[in-house]
């Protein structure tokens, strides 16, 4: 049977109770829920909320009890919530509706800062306290802990693993800011991670490491001390040709390609047989884009059970277009799901949800899930329901 989820956080679970919330999904042809188990910070507005309408959840933490005998280094830190209500155990108790545990990996500012030598360093040495690195053996242990640890310790169906890799330099931190103009070329360069463990395991891979650093901090020293701003289509064209031309950077993003795989590949091999390992490889927009962090789509789609891709367009002929090239890419045999944002920037009534659900169906995607719960209208579960219906899949 297809699976037809919602995501969602155990604040807004809890908020009016995980059984009348439950009882919703059900209605509306939801047949899993997808939990957040590891999350970040964030300010949300809760169009549904009762206790209030404005959440600013604690950052960093996990959202179940965890044992921490798995742990070494690096250990989660559990939510106040966890405390009170064990709100993903009380999920898994019932037998009515599968339970997913939605797993952020590298996007952690709490751990970051408890442990700066495990975070993303750029190449003037500027450590990114958001951003754990795919690389160092800290923070690959703790993220294998973290996957079997929830796994072992729940019921559940599947877990979507989500930022397994590089993060982006622009990745919405807390009050980000710049008196000069952003381009894709001035953050793609000062997104590169040049930490010991980075540069290391690209030298040990016959990469220049050291030298591609210099080149960098050169033209990115550069860029700063002109009175230039690059347009976005030359910064584009720029990022490409020095992509495709500089000696050692097409390298070094291939390597991190191969890092985040198998990364993914020891997680499946730590958590039990019978849960899927799910992977978001990257909200970035066409998915193909995904590179950058070190997702390769095929890889990936070897090394885990499905890729959950976001499908977060405006327009359901972009999601049909960003179909075609993620299935050419994973070929016929990769398994992929859908999440799709019905409401607020992307499909913003009942006919486009009702035709991405349709589009994704033709296109041999059956697994949806819909992002996310908290942050929905409620018409935008009317919507779900019409679209789960006309794909015959409501109760």
């Amino acid at each position: 049977m297809a699976e037809h989820a919602i995501y969602c956080y155990a604040w807004d679970l809890a908020d009016g109770g995980v059984a009348e919330a439950v009882d919703e999904f059900l209605k509306i042809g939801i047949n899993a829920v997808t939990m957040a188990g590891s999350y970040h910070a964030g300010k949300f507005l809760r169009p549904h909320g009762r206790d209030g309408k404005v959440c600013f959840p604690e950052d960093g933490t996990i959202y179940f009890r965890a044992d921490r005998s798995r742990y070494k280094e690096i250990s989660p830190v559990e939510n106040s919530i966890v405390g009170g209500q064990d709100v993903l155990a009380s999920l898994c108790a019932r037998d009515d509706i599968a339970v997913n545990a939605w797993l952020v990996l590298m996007h952690n500012s709490r751990l970051g800062e408890a442990c700066p030598h495990a975070t993303v360093r750029n190449a003037f040495g500027d450590r990114y306290v958001y951003s754990l690195c795919p690389s160092a053996p800290a923070c690959r242990d703790y993220a294998v802990a973290l996957c079997s640890d929830v796994a072992a310790s729940y019921d559940l169906a599947a877990i979507a693993l989500e930022t397994p890799g590089f993060l982006p330099y622009a990745h919405g931190y807390h009050h980000e800011f710049a008196l000069l103009r952003q381009n894709a070329w001035l953050n793609n360069l000062l997104g590169l991670c040049f930490c010991d463990h980075c540069r290391a395991g690209a030298s040990s891979a016959g990469i220049d490491a050291d030298g591609l650093r210099h080149r960098v901090r050169q033209a990115v020293e550069g860029y700063l001390a002109s009175d230039v701003d690059f347009a976005d289509d030359m910064a584009e064209a720029f990022w490409l040709a020095d992509a495709v031309l500089d000696p050692g950077l097409g390298a070094y993003l291939r390597w991190r390609c191969g890092i985040v795989t198998s990364l993914v590949h020891d997680i499946r091999a730590a958590v039990r047989a019978d849960v899927a390992v799910n992977v978001i490889p990257s909200v970035a927009r066409p998915t193909g884009a995904a590179w950058y962090e070190g997702s390769d789509l095929a890889a990936l789609a070897a090394a885990a059970d499905r890729l959950d891709v976001c499908f977060y367009e405006p327009a359901v002929a972009r999601i049909e277009s960003d179909l075609l090239d993620v299935r050419r890419r994973v070929g016929e045999d990769g398994a992929i799901g859908a999440i799709l944002r019905p409401g607020y920037p992307d499909l913003r009534d009942r006919a486009a949800v009702m035709q991405a659900v349709a589009v994704l169906a033709r296109g041999g995607v059956d697994d949806v899930a819909f992002y996310n719960y908290g942050h929905l209208r409620r018409g935008a579960l009317d919507w779900i329901a019409a679209a789960l219906a006309a794909s015959g899949s409501a109760p």
